[in-house]
């Protein structure tokens, strides 16, 4: 037992060292936009099959992994979570069909930290004066950012991305009972591939299955190493902060995201994006200023 808490340590960062563990699993978050974004806006590959690759690469990653740390020992995780993983994978590239990415970032990360703020007070746990004071300064400034000069999204997208943040904010309360967190991912993962038959038989009636050699790349790079190892670290973290400063921490996501479009997609550099980013930051810091245990 002793091996595995040590093994898995990585994973379940101690004091302060949470931090580090807590950037990682973010920039995998925003990298995951960027990948889908990449894939899908060039139609280098189908939303269907995107979530395939996305779940089977990443499902391999974490098997390989937890079979060389724990070698026979079984798989964690819960068929909720599973559910969770997978609705959200899913529902997220086909959001991402029409929907601006920043757009996409702001409804799904809202929908995530409205579902677990209310859960969370449904629980009895309370919300603590600072932490919703960083939270709405978190949301007013991704708000300034994102909305202004956007088009409006198309309401079924919008709706889609809705559900699939609710599904990725279930998965992330599951996740704060974790107490072996690679195992964990790896059987949700390894749990969800079953499911994979609905967005293969989605894509059988659309007809429209394209897996082109870009679009292979971008769905790998986002289960291997945006989904498989950044959720891992992102269990870990869940049970170092509350889940209401797990909520407002993910509103940096689109910040970090929109960046990202700067320097992959060459998108242009804006002084509001620059104060936005200043804006949710600092919000995020106050929230975290008062962490505590939840």
């Amino acid at each position: 037992m002793n091996n595995n808490k040590t093994t898995d340590a990585v994973a379940l960062p101690a004091s302060t060292h949470w931090i580090g563990p807590a950037a990682f699993a973010l920039l995998a978050f925003a990298a995951n936009s960027i990948f889908c974004r990449l894939a899908l806006v060039n139609d280098a590959i189908d939303p269907h099959s995107f979530t395939a690759v996305r779940l089977l690469s990443g499902a391999a990653f974490l098997l390989l992994l937890v079979r060389l740390r724990h070698p026979g020992t079984p798989l964690g995780g819960s068929w909720k979570g599973a559910l969770a993983l997978f609705l959200y994978a899913w529902l997220f590239s086909i959001a991402y069909v029409q929907l601006g990415a920043g757009v996409g970032a702001l409804i799904l990360f809202g929908a995530v930290q409205i579902t677990m703020f209310a859960v969370s007070w449904l629980r009895g746990d309370g919300v603590a004066p600072r932490v919703l004071l960083g939270m709405l300064i978190a949301f007013a400034g991704l708000t300034a950012l994102l909305l202004p000069g956007a088009n409006a999204p198309a309401p079924v997208s919008a709706l889609t991305m809705v559900v699939s943040g609710m599904a990725w904010g279930a998965y992330s309360l599951i996740g704060k009972g974790s107490t072996h967190p690679v195992r964990d991912t790896a059987g949700n993962f390894t749990r969800a591939l079953p499911l994979l038959l609905v967005p293969a038989l989605a894509a059988v009636l659309a007809g429209h299955l394209r897996i082109g050699s870009a679009g292979l790349l971008y769905a790998l790079g986002s289960g291997i190493l945006a989904s498989g190892a950044g959720y891992a670290v992102w269990y870990g973290v869940l049970k170092q902060i509350s889940a209401q400063q797990a909520a407002t921490l993910q509103l940096s996501v689109p910040v970090i995201a929109a960046l990202g479009g700067v320097m992959v997609l060459s998108e242009p550099v804006s002084l509001r994006l620059v104060g936005a980013s200043v804006v949710v930051l600092g919000g995020v810091g106050l929230a975290l200023a008062g962490r505590q245990r939840g």
